[in-house]
């Protein structure tokens, strides 16, 4: 039986597009409001008009502690209330540490771990006063790693452990945190990967399963609805994704390393080429310039 949110408030990260916007119209369409975040204010405005009186919007870049604080806080004013929360955002980033720039590899573990602590901690205040729940989007790269996303592994582990910390920290207020993991998703991120990058593709593809396999939209958002509905401690995108969790000290043991080192000889070369004549270190969709705070509604 689906369950709904009747009276409920989810606040959404990153809700401009992909799993966030998906997520929001689902939790709306289960009868619940959301508070959407994001950069992009077009995209935003559009999902905000489409869902209604259910949704509002703010401007706020995770990375900015004063904006994510004063767009949480705006949002649970307009509310009334908040009892979940998506800690959705989150980017990656191109090319092998030692080709990388400093800035383009900071980017990613600034949004993906600290922008998870920022809206923790500026949502918790407000989740104990509903006994609410926060779900934190990591990634299937949390324990499987894949040469050329150094920064996206490494952020997607932090945001994994940093969410099992504050699960253990919040529990007596009456609050819960869950970690999302999602296998390679039907997004702008992965679409964008592998057009850019056939080398990525092809490493990808012989990977076992679950990684080598690509997640609908839909199949994603309808997990992570039903772990927001049920307060899960883990939620896996696809169910097969716990296999990777259980089997990674072997993955990136003597024997994985062994299966990797080979194919790794010649892909990364191949790799590095691509990143150096793409040109940059972000997709396409990647949005680059800061927000301006904006605590108040954009209506």
């Amino acid at each position: 039986m689906t369950r709904r949110f009747d009276g409920k408030v989810l606040l959404i990260t990153g809700a401009a597009r992909g799993i966030g916007a998906g997520v929001a119209r689902g939790y709306v369409a289960r009868g619940g409001k959301v508070a959407l975040l994001g950069l992009e204010p077009d995209l935003l405005q559009e999902l905000s008009d489409d869902l209604g009186d259910a949704a509002e919007w703010w401007t706020a870049d995770v990375r900015d502690a004063r904006q994510v604080t004063a767009a949480i806080d705006a949002a649970a004013s307009h509310f009334g209330r908040l009892d979940d929360v998506l800690a959705n955002a989150g980017i990656a980033s191109y090319g092998t540490v030692r080709q990388i720039d400093d800035p383009s590899f900071t980017r990613v573990v600034d949004i993906n771990v600290n922008g998870v602590y920022r809206t923790l901690h500026a949502a918790i205040p407000h989740l104990e006063q509903t006994n609410g729940y926060a779900l934190v989007v990591a990634s299937l790269a949390s324990f499987t790693t894949l040469a050329g996303l150094a920064s996206y592994n490494a952020s997607k582990a932090g945001a994994e452990s940093l969410a099992l910390a504050t699960k253990q920290e919040v529990a007596h207020l009456g609050v819960g945190v869950g970690v999302c993991h999602p296998s390679w998703s039907d997004t702008d991120i992965v679409r964008g990967a592998e057009e850019d990058l056939p080398t990525f593709r092809a490493i990808r593809g012989k990977l076992p399963y679950p990684a080598n396999s690509t997640t609908t939209l839909d199949e994603c958002v309808e997990a992570i609805l039903d772990g927001i509905a049920r307060r899960r401690g883990r939620v896996y995108v696809p169910k097969g994704v716990v296999l990777a969790n259980v089997l990674k000290a072997v993955v990136n043991g003597p024997v994985g390393w062994r299966v990797m080192r080979r194919q790794l000889k010649r892909h990364v070369p191949e790799l590095e080429r691509e990143v150096d004549a793409l040109g940059r270190f972000q997709h396409a969709h990647t949005p680059l310039t800061d927000a301006k705070p904006t605590p108040d509604p954009q209506v």
